[in-house]
């Protein structure tokens, strides 16, 4: 099947009467997520990027084989280069149970040629969603690497109300691509009772500036505080000054950013080549410790975004990214919360003490930041 993200351009609008619940690190997301497809009435949906055999993905693919033996309809889509782990044994009980497994833009083993390029392309997308009336969106996969004495920090959220449909519009529209028997049940009605606003924003071909453009608008608009959790921090030009003018407006911008542990050393030499810069004009740095920290978030006052979008360049070149945006005061002080937590077990990075780093710190920044410029540019 040839490639082409381009075709799906749907936005979504902001949708009252949805309800938000945190959920922080793998013991608590894991079990409301698995309890969920236990209770699924109609359809389980799954889109992945970190698909990986283990104790997690088998506790996952004994709910999804429960929920497919009472008819319900399971529908995974996991991506092609993200699932390499997930062994062809796991792949063979998901299909033989009943589950419905498809998978995007398979790996092409071509080193030279037109096509090496469309390897590059990814779902990044981390959601489930269940009888479309509630999904579950973060930054964590379906691995060991987010339980256990060295989980890796993460959270997700679930969200109850109509978004969920919009959630489930945009997997059909990746599942119709990259599924030979598509068949996505109707989302069941949900109650619009109460609760908050909320968006789903995205990224891909047709719409890959979304993202980005809500994020640099609700910077603009912040009053109080700007903060941002990346797991990988490689930000545009434009983000970068909008976070500088910020802090010199006098509002609170914080970054909270991996530390010395980390899946791509690499990326964090490559990031922190901007620290000096910003720190300069007042954005406070923290460097996670002890453990990854894996988090895609951002909390601007009232306003939050959680979801699969690191905000950086190589997101909004590659990949597709879904966030679920919203403005809930309940839901801001649970993020903040959480946040601070994150703030305190981190390492702050300080102006002056950051000027007087080593040569080889420069030379690394130098070297990585060459070639992320020449990835992404």
């Amino acid at each position: 099947m040839e490639l082409d993200p381009s075709k799906f351009t749907e936005v979504f609008p902001w949708r009252p009467g949805q309800h938000y619940r945190l959920l922080i690190n793998g013991a608590q997301f894991f079990p409301a997520m698995l309890e969920a497809i236990d209770a699924a009435a109609s359809h389980v949906l799954l889109e992945m990027y970190i698909m990986e055999s283990g104790d997690v993905a088998d506790d996952f693919i004994d709910a999804f084989l429960r929920a497919a033996k009472r008819k319900v309809s399971v529908q995974l889509l996991v991506d092609g280069f993200g699932s390499r782990g997930l062994l062809m044994h796991d792949r063979d009980r998901l299909i033989e149970g009943g589950v419905q497994l498809a998978f995007y833009n398979p790996l092409r083993f071509e080193l030279f040629g037109r096509r090496f390029k469309y390897n590059l392309f990814r779902t990044h997308r981390k959601f489930l969603i269940v009888d479309g009336q509630s999904v579950y969106v973060g930054g964590a996969g379906i691995s060991d690497s987010f339980v256990g004495d060295r989980a890796w920090r993460d959270c997700m959220l679930e969200v109850s109300g109509s978004t969920a449909a919009d959630w489930q519009t945009l997997f059909t529209h990746n599942m119709l691509r990259w599924s030979e028997n598509p068949n996505v049940p109707e989302p069941l009605p949900v109650s619009q009772t109460g609760g908050t606003a909320g968006r789903l924003a995205y990224t891909s071909g047709g719409v890959r500036l979304q993202l980005k453009k809500a994020l640099l608008n609700q910077i603009r608009r912040g009053q109080q505080r700007v903060w941002l959790a990346s797991a990988y921090f490689i930000p545009s030009a434009k983000i970068r000054r909008a976070l500088r003018r910020a802090a010199y407006q006098g509002k609170d911008v914080r970054l909270l950013l991996p530390g010395p542990v980390t899946d791509h050393p690499a990326v964090r030499h490559a990031s922190r080549r901007y620290y000096a810069r910003l720190l300069r004009h007042g954005v406070r740095i923290f460097e996670y410790q002890k453990h990854f920290m894996h988090s895609k978030v951002v909390l601007i006052d009232d306003w939050c975004t959680i979801g699969s979008s690191n905000m950086d360049r190589w997101n909004f070149r590659w990949n597709l990214e879904a966030n679920q945006e919203a403005k809930d005061a309940a839901l801001a002080a649970d993020v903040r919360e959480m946040l601070l937590d994150d703030f305190d077990r981190s390492e702050e990075i300080h102006y002056k003490l950051w000027l007087r780093r080593s040569r080889l710190q420069h030379l690394k920044e130098w070297l990585w930041g060459t070639i992320d410029r020449w990835l992404t540019g």
